[in-house]
């Protein structure tokens, strides 16, 4: 293993941390600011892989998650970064397996403007999902096992939340997550 990659190992357990953190909450706006933590190391770490369109994707997700943040439900935002992720994508792609990064971005996009609650996590773990793909690929031991805990820690705050939502059904799902 090149000394490259050691440090890419590195950035994805980094990310794991902030992952795990982030997931685990129950509300949405810590999990964005914990995901843009995350996404630095992840950048980081595809970037150590030579990973360049997963790299260049991930650093539009920090932003995504900071316009998502500021301007939630804005389909002019929506649709200007989801036609930025098909530039840059269609800039940056080297083989087949590009299709999951470009995946899990769009689907983040999406999850991150239209979303809350239960849907966005759900609509998350698919993007983590193909980000764990991407991770396969390049044989990132860390971003294959940060993503695996995304996976499992979203499952398990999706099921936090379904029993809030049964035990104060008269909330909304956004009053929910802001608990």
């Amino acid at each position: 293993m090149s000394t490259a990659e050691i440090f890419g190992q590195i950035f994805g357990v980094i990310a794991l941390a902030f992952c795990i953190a982030g997931f685990a909450n129950r509300n949405d706006d810590r999990l964005m600011v914990l995901l843009i933590s995350a996404n630095v190391a992840f950048a980081l770490m595809f970037a150590c892989f030579q990973s360049w369109t997963a790299a260049a994707l991930t650093v539009l997700v920090i932003v995504r998650i900071t316009l998502a943040r500021r301007y939630p439900g804005n389909r002019v935002f929506l649709a200007v970064l989801l036609a930025v992720n098909l530039v840059v994508a269609w800039a940056t792609w080297k083989t087949v397996t590009d299709i999951f990064p470009l995946t899990a971005a769009v689907l983040g996009t999406f999850g991150m403007f239209m979303l809350r609650g239960i849907p966005l996590r759900i609509v998350l773990g698919l993007a983590a999902l193909s980000w764990m793909l991407n991770n396969l690929v390049i044989g990132s031991l860390g971003g294959t096992l940060a993503e695996g805990m995304v996976l499992v820690t979203n499952i398990i705050t999706i099921i936090r939340l379904h029993r809030l939502r049964k035990k104060y059904p008269d909330l909304q799902s956004d009053a929910i997550v802001r608990r």
